[in-house]
């Protein structure tokens, strides 16, 4: 079957047992589920049960920041192969469109996009996908990290929707997930400063040590200042005091949806300047539309991300450009992800990004096949090969135990174990002091633990 953590209703969330999914078009791929981040989108449906145009009219699984292993491949399928580690793109486009042909499939509108209402999400075993939506990590990539190159690309396309190049100056609003990582995307590209903004003292201090050259906190409002307009117009003056800006900086990326950040931003872009919205609050603010105009601004808003922001993501991450690691301050188990989601919903400064992990990752004895690989080895040398090559792929199964769903692996498995625990006898018995059969036996004892898995 296929655990998994269902939105229900509005506030209604519970765990149930679904159809594992199967594939639907020879394109198509079936993914373990490793790592699941949680995402204030996914919250945000859990409390209010829409966002903008979608709404929750049926139970749906939530989650869509995922990394995992393939299991299974449709016979079309030639970029992934069964075994591969791989960070998923949530959204697949319908790519027919003029949105999807223009690399802007970010703005289709027969988008399946992961826990977006009506659509399945991720946080559950088992989730199928199609192939090109699947990017393979390198060896030294874990799977949370993978799980992270989902909001690296959010932010690789807010970089890319404000024109953020080498030797701009760039402000952030906002040192949350996506704050951070626009601040961090910027000082990748070789920005000449990147400056962060933020009401909370703990989260600029982070900010400091992880991306932004400089931050800054907006003090309150004075109480005899009765208009939001004015003083928003003082704390720009302030941060380009502040910072020697003069005009003000090339680009601002707002990532918090606060109005008083909105208009602040605003006054603070430099004249022809560039000013993204990313963040989002409340539906409608209050705009000062006649400094855009007179400062001859360009507005752009931005949303998920377009072609050829996931494999940079990827890279980014996996070149140690971004640790995104850092940013991780809550880890727990799939069990417990309606705990994650409350604390994610109580908004602490203290947390930044949360990480569920999947249902029974960790294979029992895990660290029996790194003992029968290094024995294995020595039997080797010893001319037992044939203990090397059960060694190692028992340690593969171990390691990768989703693996162990194809019929065909759990049949190749019981059999192996079989065999080698035959030939270890056959060993022992005969007085043979090998290494090799040490390995048998715990190779043996591995695959036995897999194939119960």
């Amino acid at each position: 079957m296929n655990p998994s953590f269902i939105l229900r209703a509005v506030k209604d969330v519970a765990f149930e047992d679904r159809p594992v999914p199967q594939l639907k078009d020879p394109w198509d791929v079936r993914i373990h589920v490793s790592q699941t981040g949680i995402c204030g989108s996914d919250v945000h449906y859990w409390q209010r049960g829409r966002i903008g145009d979608f709404v929750l009219e049926s139970p749906i699984i939530l989650g869509h920041e995922s990394s995992g292993t393939v299991v299974e491949v449709g016979p079309r399928v030639t970029n992934v192969k069964v075994g591969d580690r791989v960070a998923i793109e949530p959204g697949v486009p319908c790519r027919h469109c003029d949105y999807c042909r223009s690399g802007k499939y970010n703005l289709c509108a027969d988008t399946v996009f992961a826990a977006t209402p009506p659509h399945n999400g991720t946080l559950c075993k088992y989730y199928s996908t199609e192939s090109d939506y699947c990017y393979p990590i390198p060896d030294h990539m874990d799977m949370e990290e993978a799980a992270m190159v989902e909001p690296v690309a959010v932010a690789v396309q807010v970089t890319k929707v404000g024109q953020v190049t080498a030797g701009s100056t760039v402000v952030v609003f906002g040192c949350g997930t996506i704050g951070l990582l626009c601040q961090a995307v910027s000082k990748a590209y070789s920005v000449k400063r990147v400056i962060g903004i933020d009401i909370s003292q703990s989260r600029t201090e982070f900010a400091k040590t992880f991306a932004a050259d400089d931050v800054f906190i907006p003090p309150p409002k004075p109480q005899d200042v009765v208009n939001d307009h004015d003083w928003s117009e003082v704390v720009a003056k302030m941060i380009k005091d502040k910072f020697d800006l003069g005009d003000g900086p090339d680009i601002v990326l707002e990532a918090t949806g606060s109005q008083n950040a909105i208009q602040t931003g605003v006054h603070l872009t430099r004249k022809g300047g560039m000013y993204v919205q990313v963040g989002m609050g409340r539906e409608n603010v209050t705009f000062p539309i006649t400094t855009t105009c007179i400062r001859d601004l360009t507005i752009r808003g931005s949303i998920r991300y377009t072609t050829g922001c996931y494999p940079m993501a990827v890279h980014l991450v996996a070149s140690g450009k971004i640790d995104v690691k850092r940013l991780i301050t809550n880890r727990y188990k799939f069990e417990q992800a309606e705990e994650a989601f409350e604390l994610v919903r109580q908004g602490k400064e203290s947390v930044i990004k949360l990480s569920a992990r999947d249902w029974q990752t960790e294979p029992k004895f895990r660290q029996l096949p790194n003992l029968a690989y290094t024995c294995g080895k020595v039997g080797w040398y010893q001319g037992s090969g044939f203990f090397l090559m059960t060694a190692l792929l028992n340690y593969h199964w171990a390691h990768n135990p989703e693996l162990l769903a194809l019929p065909v692996n759990k049949a190749i498995a019981g059999i192996a174990s079989a065999i080698v625990w035959a030939s270890s006898a056959w060993y022992f018995k005969r007085g043979i002091k090998n290494i090799g059969a040490v390995v048998a036996a715990m190779g043996a004892l591995q695959a036995w633990a897999a194939f119960w898995n």
